[in-house]
């Protein structure tokens, strides 16, 4: 189990799922955990386990990803408390109330849903990475989904939340070139939660993914193992970290292009 200690986490969502679990496993690892959630009660329960479990601080600050200034304020209190944020983890975000398709959703909670993916992120990125650059060091772990990469009729706000998450992580990527700051989208895959438990998609469905598999995937980004990858997309639970280690992707690998139709498509 590689050792992380020392290292300072930042964590949205960090009361419950894969949040939680994140929180878990880095903590074990030796992370200082700053858990992000707008449950104050729950995320600081869930932040005292880990701490008891972890013989590790922790700290639990409420605030909605989408309000920037209670973001600003959250990133303040960490800085202030625990010195620096080494690892972002962009893991708040909702999902559509219901399996219609975008015509029948409510408009509100749709965009909502977008917004707590996308201006969550971005709220968090631009409190956290200046500190990053300022220190010539840290990494972004954006929390992605195979629904950002193909589209999914009944959960249309998720999908192209997670898109536009993509998007961000492309563009961080190239923004940070050469400051020792890297970006990564990391999908978990279907792990066994309250949120995926609540989508009718998933009524029988068996073949979860270990949450642990998304800790060493994490793990491996906070320890540098994978700076290569940086700016794409890894998955939990398929990818192997051999593989992963051993490979410097090149090109469009593992980032949203359009197919060429045929050769003699002119935006090939």
């Amino acid at each position: 189990m590689a050792d992380l200690a020392g290292q300072i986490a930042l964590i949205s969502g960090a009361s419950s799922g894969i949040g939680r679990a994140l929180a878990e496993g880095l903590a074990a690892r030796g992370v200082l955990v700053a858990g992000l959630a707008r449950s104050e009660e729950r995320l600081t329960t869930a932040m005292a386990e880990v701490a008891a479990s972890s013989g590790v601080r922790t700290l639990a600050v409420a605030a909605d990803v989408t309000d920037r200034a209670a973001v600003d304020a959250a990133v303040a209190r960490v800085a202030d408390e625990l010195g620096r944020v080494d690892l972002l983890v962009n893991n708040a975000g909702a999902i559509d109330a219901a399996e219609v398709p975008v015509w029948e959703a409510d408009p509100d909670h749709w965009w909502d849903v977008v917004a707590s993916h996308v201006r969550g992120a971005q709220l968090l990125v631009r409190a956290v990475v200046p500190g990053m650059l300022a220190r010539g060091h840290g990494r972004i772990v954006n929390v992605a989904s195979g629904m950002g990469t193909r589209a999914n009729r009944d959960y249309s706000a998720y999908s192209v939340a997670k898109t536009g998450l993509m998007r961000l992580t492309e563009a961080l990527d190239l923004a940070l070139q050469g400051s020792g700051v890297h970006a990564f989208d990391v999908a978990p895959g279907v792990v066994d939660t309250a949120m995926t438990r609540s989508m009718e998609m998933w009524r029988d469905f068996t073949d979860w993914t270990p949450p642990e598999r998304v800790v060493e995937l994490v793990t491996a980004i906070a320890a540098g193992e994978l700076d290569a990858w940086a700016g794409r997309f890894v998955r939990a639970g398929r990818d192997d970290l051999a593989t992963l280690r051993g490979l410097t992707p090149e090109d469009a690998a593992r980032r949203l292009r359009l197919v060429p139709y045929g050769a003699e498509d002119p935006l090939a």
